[in-house]
This record gives C-alpha cells, sequence and structure tokens, in this order.
C-alpha cells in the first residue's frame, strides 16, 4: 500500500505519522510544504512586492507546485492524507485528487479559524477534533494523538512546576501575564515561551520589566525532540484554547505519554474518559484554583486500555481504515 501525508507541518507533528506507517510495512511519504521557502533575499522581495500590488503570494504558489511536482514523481497513491486543507488552492486539491481513489483530511483547527466549507466536498473522509464542527456539520470525531514515546514519571527529576510552549496568539495568551503573576506569588516554578514571526510585537508590548515572567519569546518554531526534553523538567504542561477551539490540543496527549499533569482553560477536557481532578485542572475564569498543592501530588497513571485509545498507531489505523478484516 503507498500512503502520501501532505501538509505545513509548523511544529514537526507529521513526519510521525509516516514514520508510523513505514513502521507497520507503508509505502508512505511526506510532502512538507513548510520547508519550501524563499531561495534568497532577492526572491523575498519579489514576493513581497507581489503580495502588495499584485495582491499575489508567490511563495504560496511555489509550494502547492512543489506538492504536484512531487506527486508526479511519487506517482499513484492508494490514499492521500491532506492535513489543513486551507494551505491550498481550489484547484490545487483537484489536481492532487487525481493521484488516488481516497483522499482524506484531518482538521487540526476548527473552521470557524480557518473556513474551507468550499473545499471539504473533494474529500472522502473528513475526520476533526473539534465537537462543535462535528456536531454542526457530520465529520468523524478524531482526537489529536499522542506522538511521543512513553516515559513514566519515575524515569524523571523536574524542577519546574508548569510549563508552556505556544506560537503566537494574541487572544489565547493574554492570559500569561496574569497567571504568572498568581503563580510567583504561590511560589509556583514556571516556565512560558512563545513562538512566531510577531513576537516582537509582544517585547514591544510588554516591555523589559514584565518580559522577565518568560524565559524567551523566539521567532522560530522548537522541534518536538527538543520540546520533550523540556518536558522531562516539569511537573505540568499549561494548555490554553484558541478562540471558537473545543477539541483538546496536542499539549495533552504529550502530557500522557510523558506523565504530566495537565494545566487549562478547556472545560470540555472534563468530558473525555481520561480525566482525572488529580492530574488536570480545569482553571477558573479568575485563575482562583490555582494552588501549589496540585503539584505537589503525585500523578495518577492512566490505565493502559485507554492510554492505547490516543496513541499514534490507533490513529493511524483509524484514519487509514488498517487491521481491517
Amino acid at each position: 500500500m503507498k500512503i502520501c501525508v501532505i501538509s505545513f507541518d509548523f511544529w514537526g507533528y507529521d513526519q510521525y505519522i509516516v514514520d508510523v506507517l513505514r513502521h507497520k510495512g507503508i509505502d508512505a511519504h511526506h510532502i512538507k510544504i513548510g520547508a519550501v521557502t524563499h531561495a534568497n533575499f532577492t526572491e523575498k522581495a519579489v514576493n513581497a512586492f507581489s503580495k502588495v500590488f499584485l495582491k499575489k503570494n508567490l511563495k504560496k504558489e511555489k509550494r502547492q507546485q512543489y506538492v504536484l511536482d512531487s506527486l508526479a514523481q511519487l506517482g499513484y497513491q492508494d490514499q492521500i492524507l491532506v492535513l489543513n486543507p486551507d494551505t491550498f488552492d481550489l484547484s490545487t486539491l483537484e489536481k492532487i485528487k487525481t493521484y488516488t481513489n481516497r483522499m482524506i483530511t484531518y482538521l487540526y483547527d476548527n473552521l470557524e479559524r480557518f473556513p474551507v466549507e468550499d473545499k471539504l466536498h473533494l474529500f472522502d473522509k473528513i475526520f476533526s477534533f473539534d465537537d462543535k464542527d462535528i456536531k454542526k456539520h457530520g465529520f468523524e470525531r478524531l482526537t489529536n494523538y499522542n506522538y511521543l514515546e512513553y516515559i513514566p514519571q519515575e524515569k524523571q527529576h523536574p524542577t519546574l512546576d508548569l510549563y508552556y510552549i505556544t506560537s503566537f496568539d494574541k487572544g489565547r495568551n493574554k492570559i500569561l501575564l496574569p497567571l504568572a503573576k498568581i503563580l510567583q506569588k504561590k511560589g509556583i516554578v514556571y516556565d512560558f515561551v512563545v513562538v512566531g514571526k510577531k513576537v516582537w510585537k509582544e517585547q514591544v508590548k510588554l516591555g523589559k520589566d514584565t518580559l522577565k515572567n518568560f524565559t524567551a519569546l523566539k521567532r522560530r518554531p522548537i522541534s518536538t525532540a527538543t520540546t520533550a526534553n523540556i518536558y522531562k523538567n516539569t511537573k505540568a504542561l499549561l494548555d490554553l484554547m484558541r478562540s471558537g477551539q473545543t477539541g483538546l490540543s496536542f499539549r495533552v496527549f504529550e502530557a500522557m505519554a510523558m506523565e504530566k499533569k495537565i494545566v487549562t482553560d478547556n472545560p470540555e477536557i472534563k468530558n473525555y474518559d481520561f480525566y482525572n481532578p488529580n492530574n488536570i485542572l480545569v482553571l477558573n475564569h479568575d485563575l482562583s484554583n490555582i494552588s501549589k498543592e496540585f503539584f505537589q501530588q503525585p500523578y495518577e497513571k492512566v490505565p493502559e486500555d485507554i492510554y492505547q485509545k490516543y496513541t499514534l498507531d490507533y490513529w493511524t489505523d483509524k484514519v487509514f481504515g488498517l487491521n481491517k478484516n
């Protein structure tokens, strides 16, 4: 069987899908358009001019052509998974579909953030992690997945109580400063990292005095391997929702793999079978329920049968219909 995964892959999650498929003996390939960028400064300048004056994004066109050229080399695929079709023009998706009889998508983001309803008719199967979109559009429900290697808490010796790494998001990250003040007051040791091209705006807005609450504001993403090593040094991970989001982010499943507690503002997490108030703290709107005791109490292991339901091995079987008689 030949399967191709097509995605931007900003954080580096999607290569793990291909790795698991290959481990299952499948001829799998990853077309990562995020790796396609400007060849030099001149090309970058030309694209900037084109976007402003011609309303034409040459880099986006270059990336879409890269996908089509890659498929032309790979040839027919039994299945193609396109992760977040907002990246592509309708015409490009139509051409991608000619290379397979089963084109699937998994929506990493909700339709409120990335409306792609005009493209979804091209897909033979649509998976979503967002309950609101699932109820409205009839998508098949599927959470994000646990891609990390299982590391029990006994093999870790964290010095941090709480760690947070996130892409720049003005709405989601506005809670960070008031939260940091409470954590400092209660003696809870934390580290926040914000990543994205627009973090310089946050630096200007916050000023030097308040930046002491953060270890770093970075322009470029941190690899998943590096992030996993950082996670070993914390007892809990912070998870904050984007506007309109109801599904669970990757933080939840990373925490599960490394037996970390979760601090989150997503009340929907209480509806999942792995929810345990000893492991998961759902923040009040005024942050009044944060306590040092939560971080001092030991983590309680997730039952094995529940843990397996959220692994990438299970996820790939469901998405691609594997192991079916």
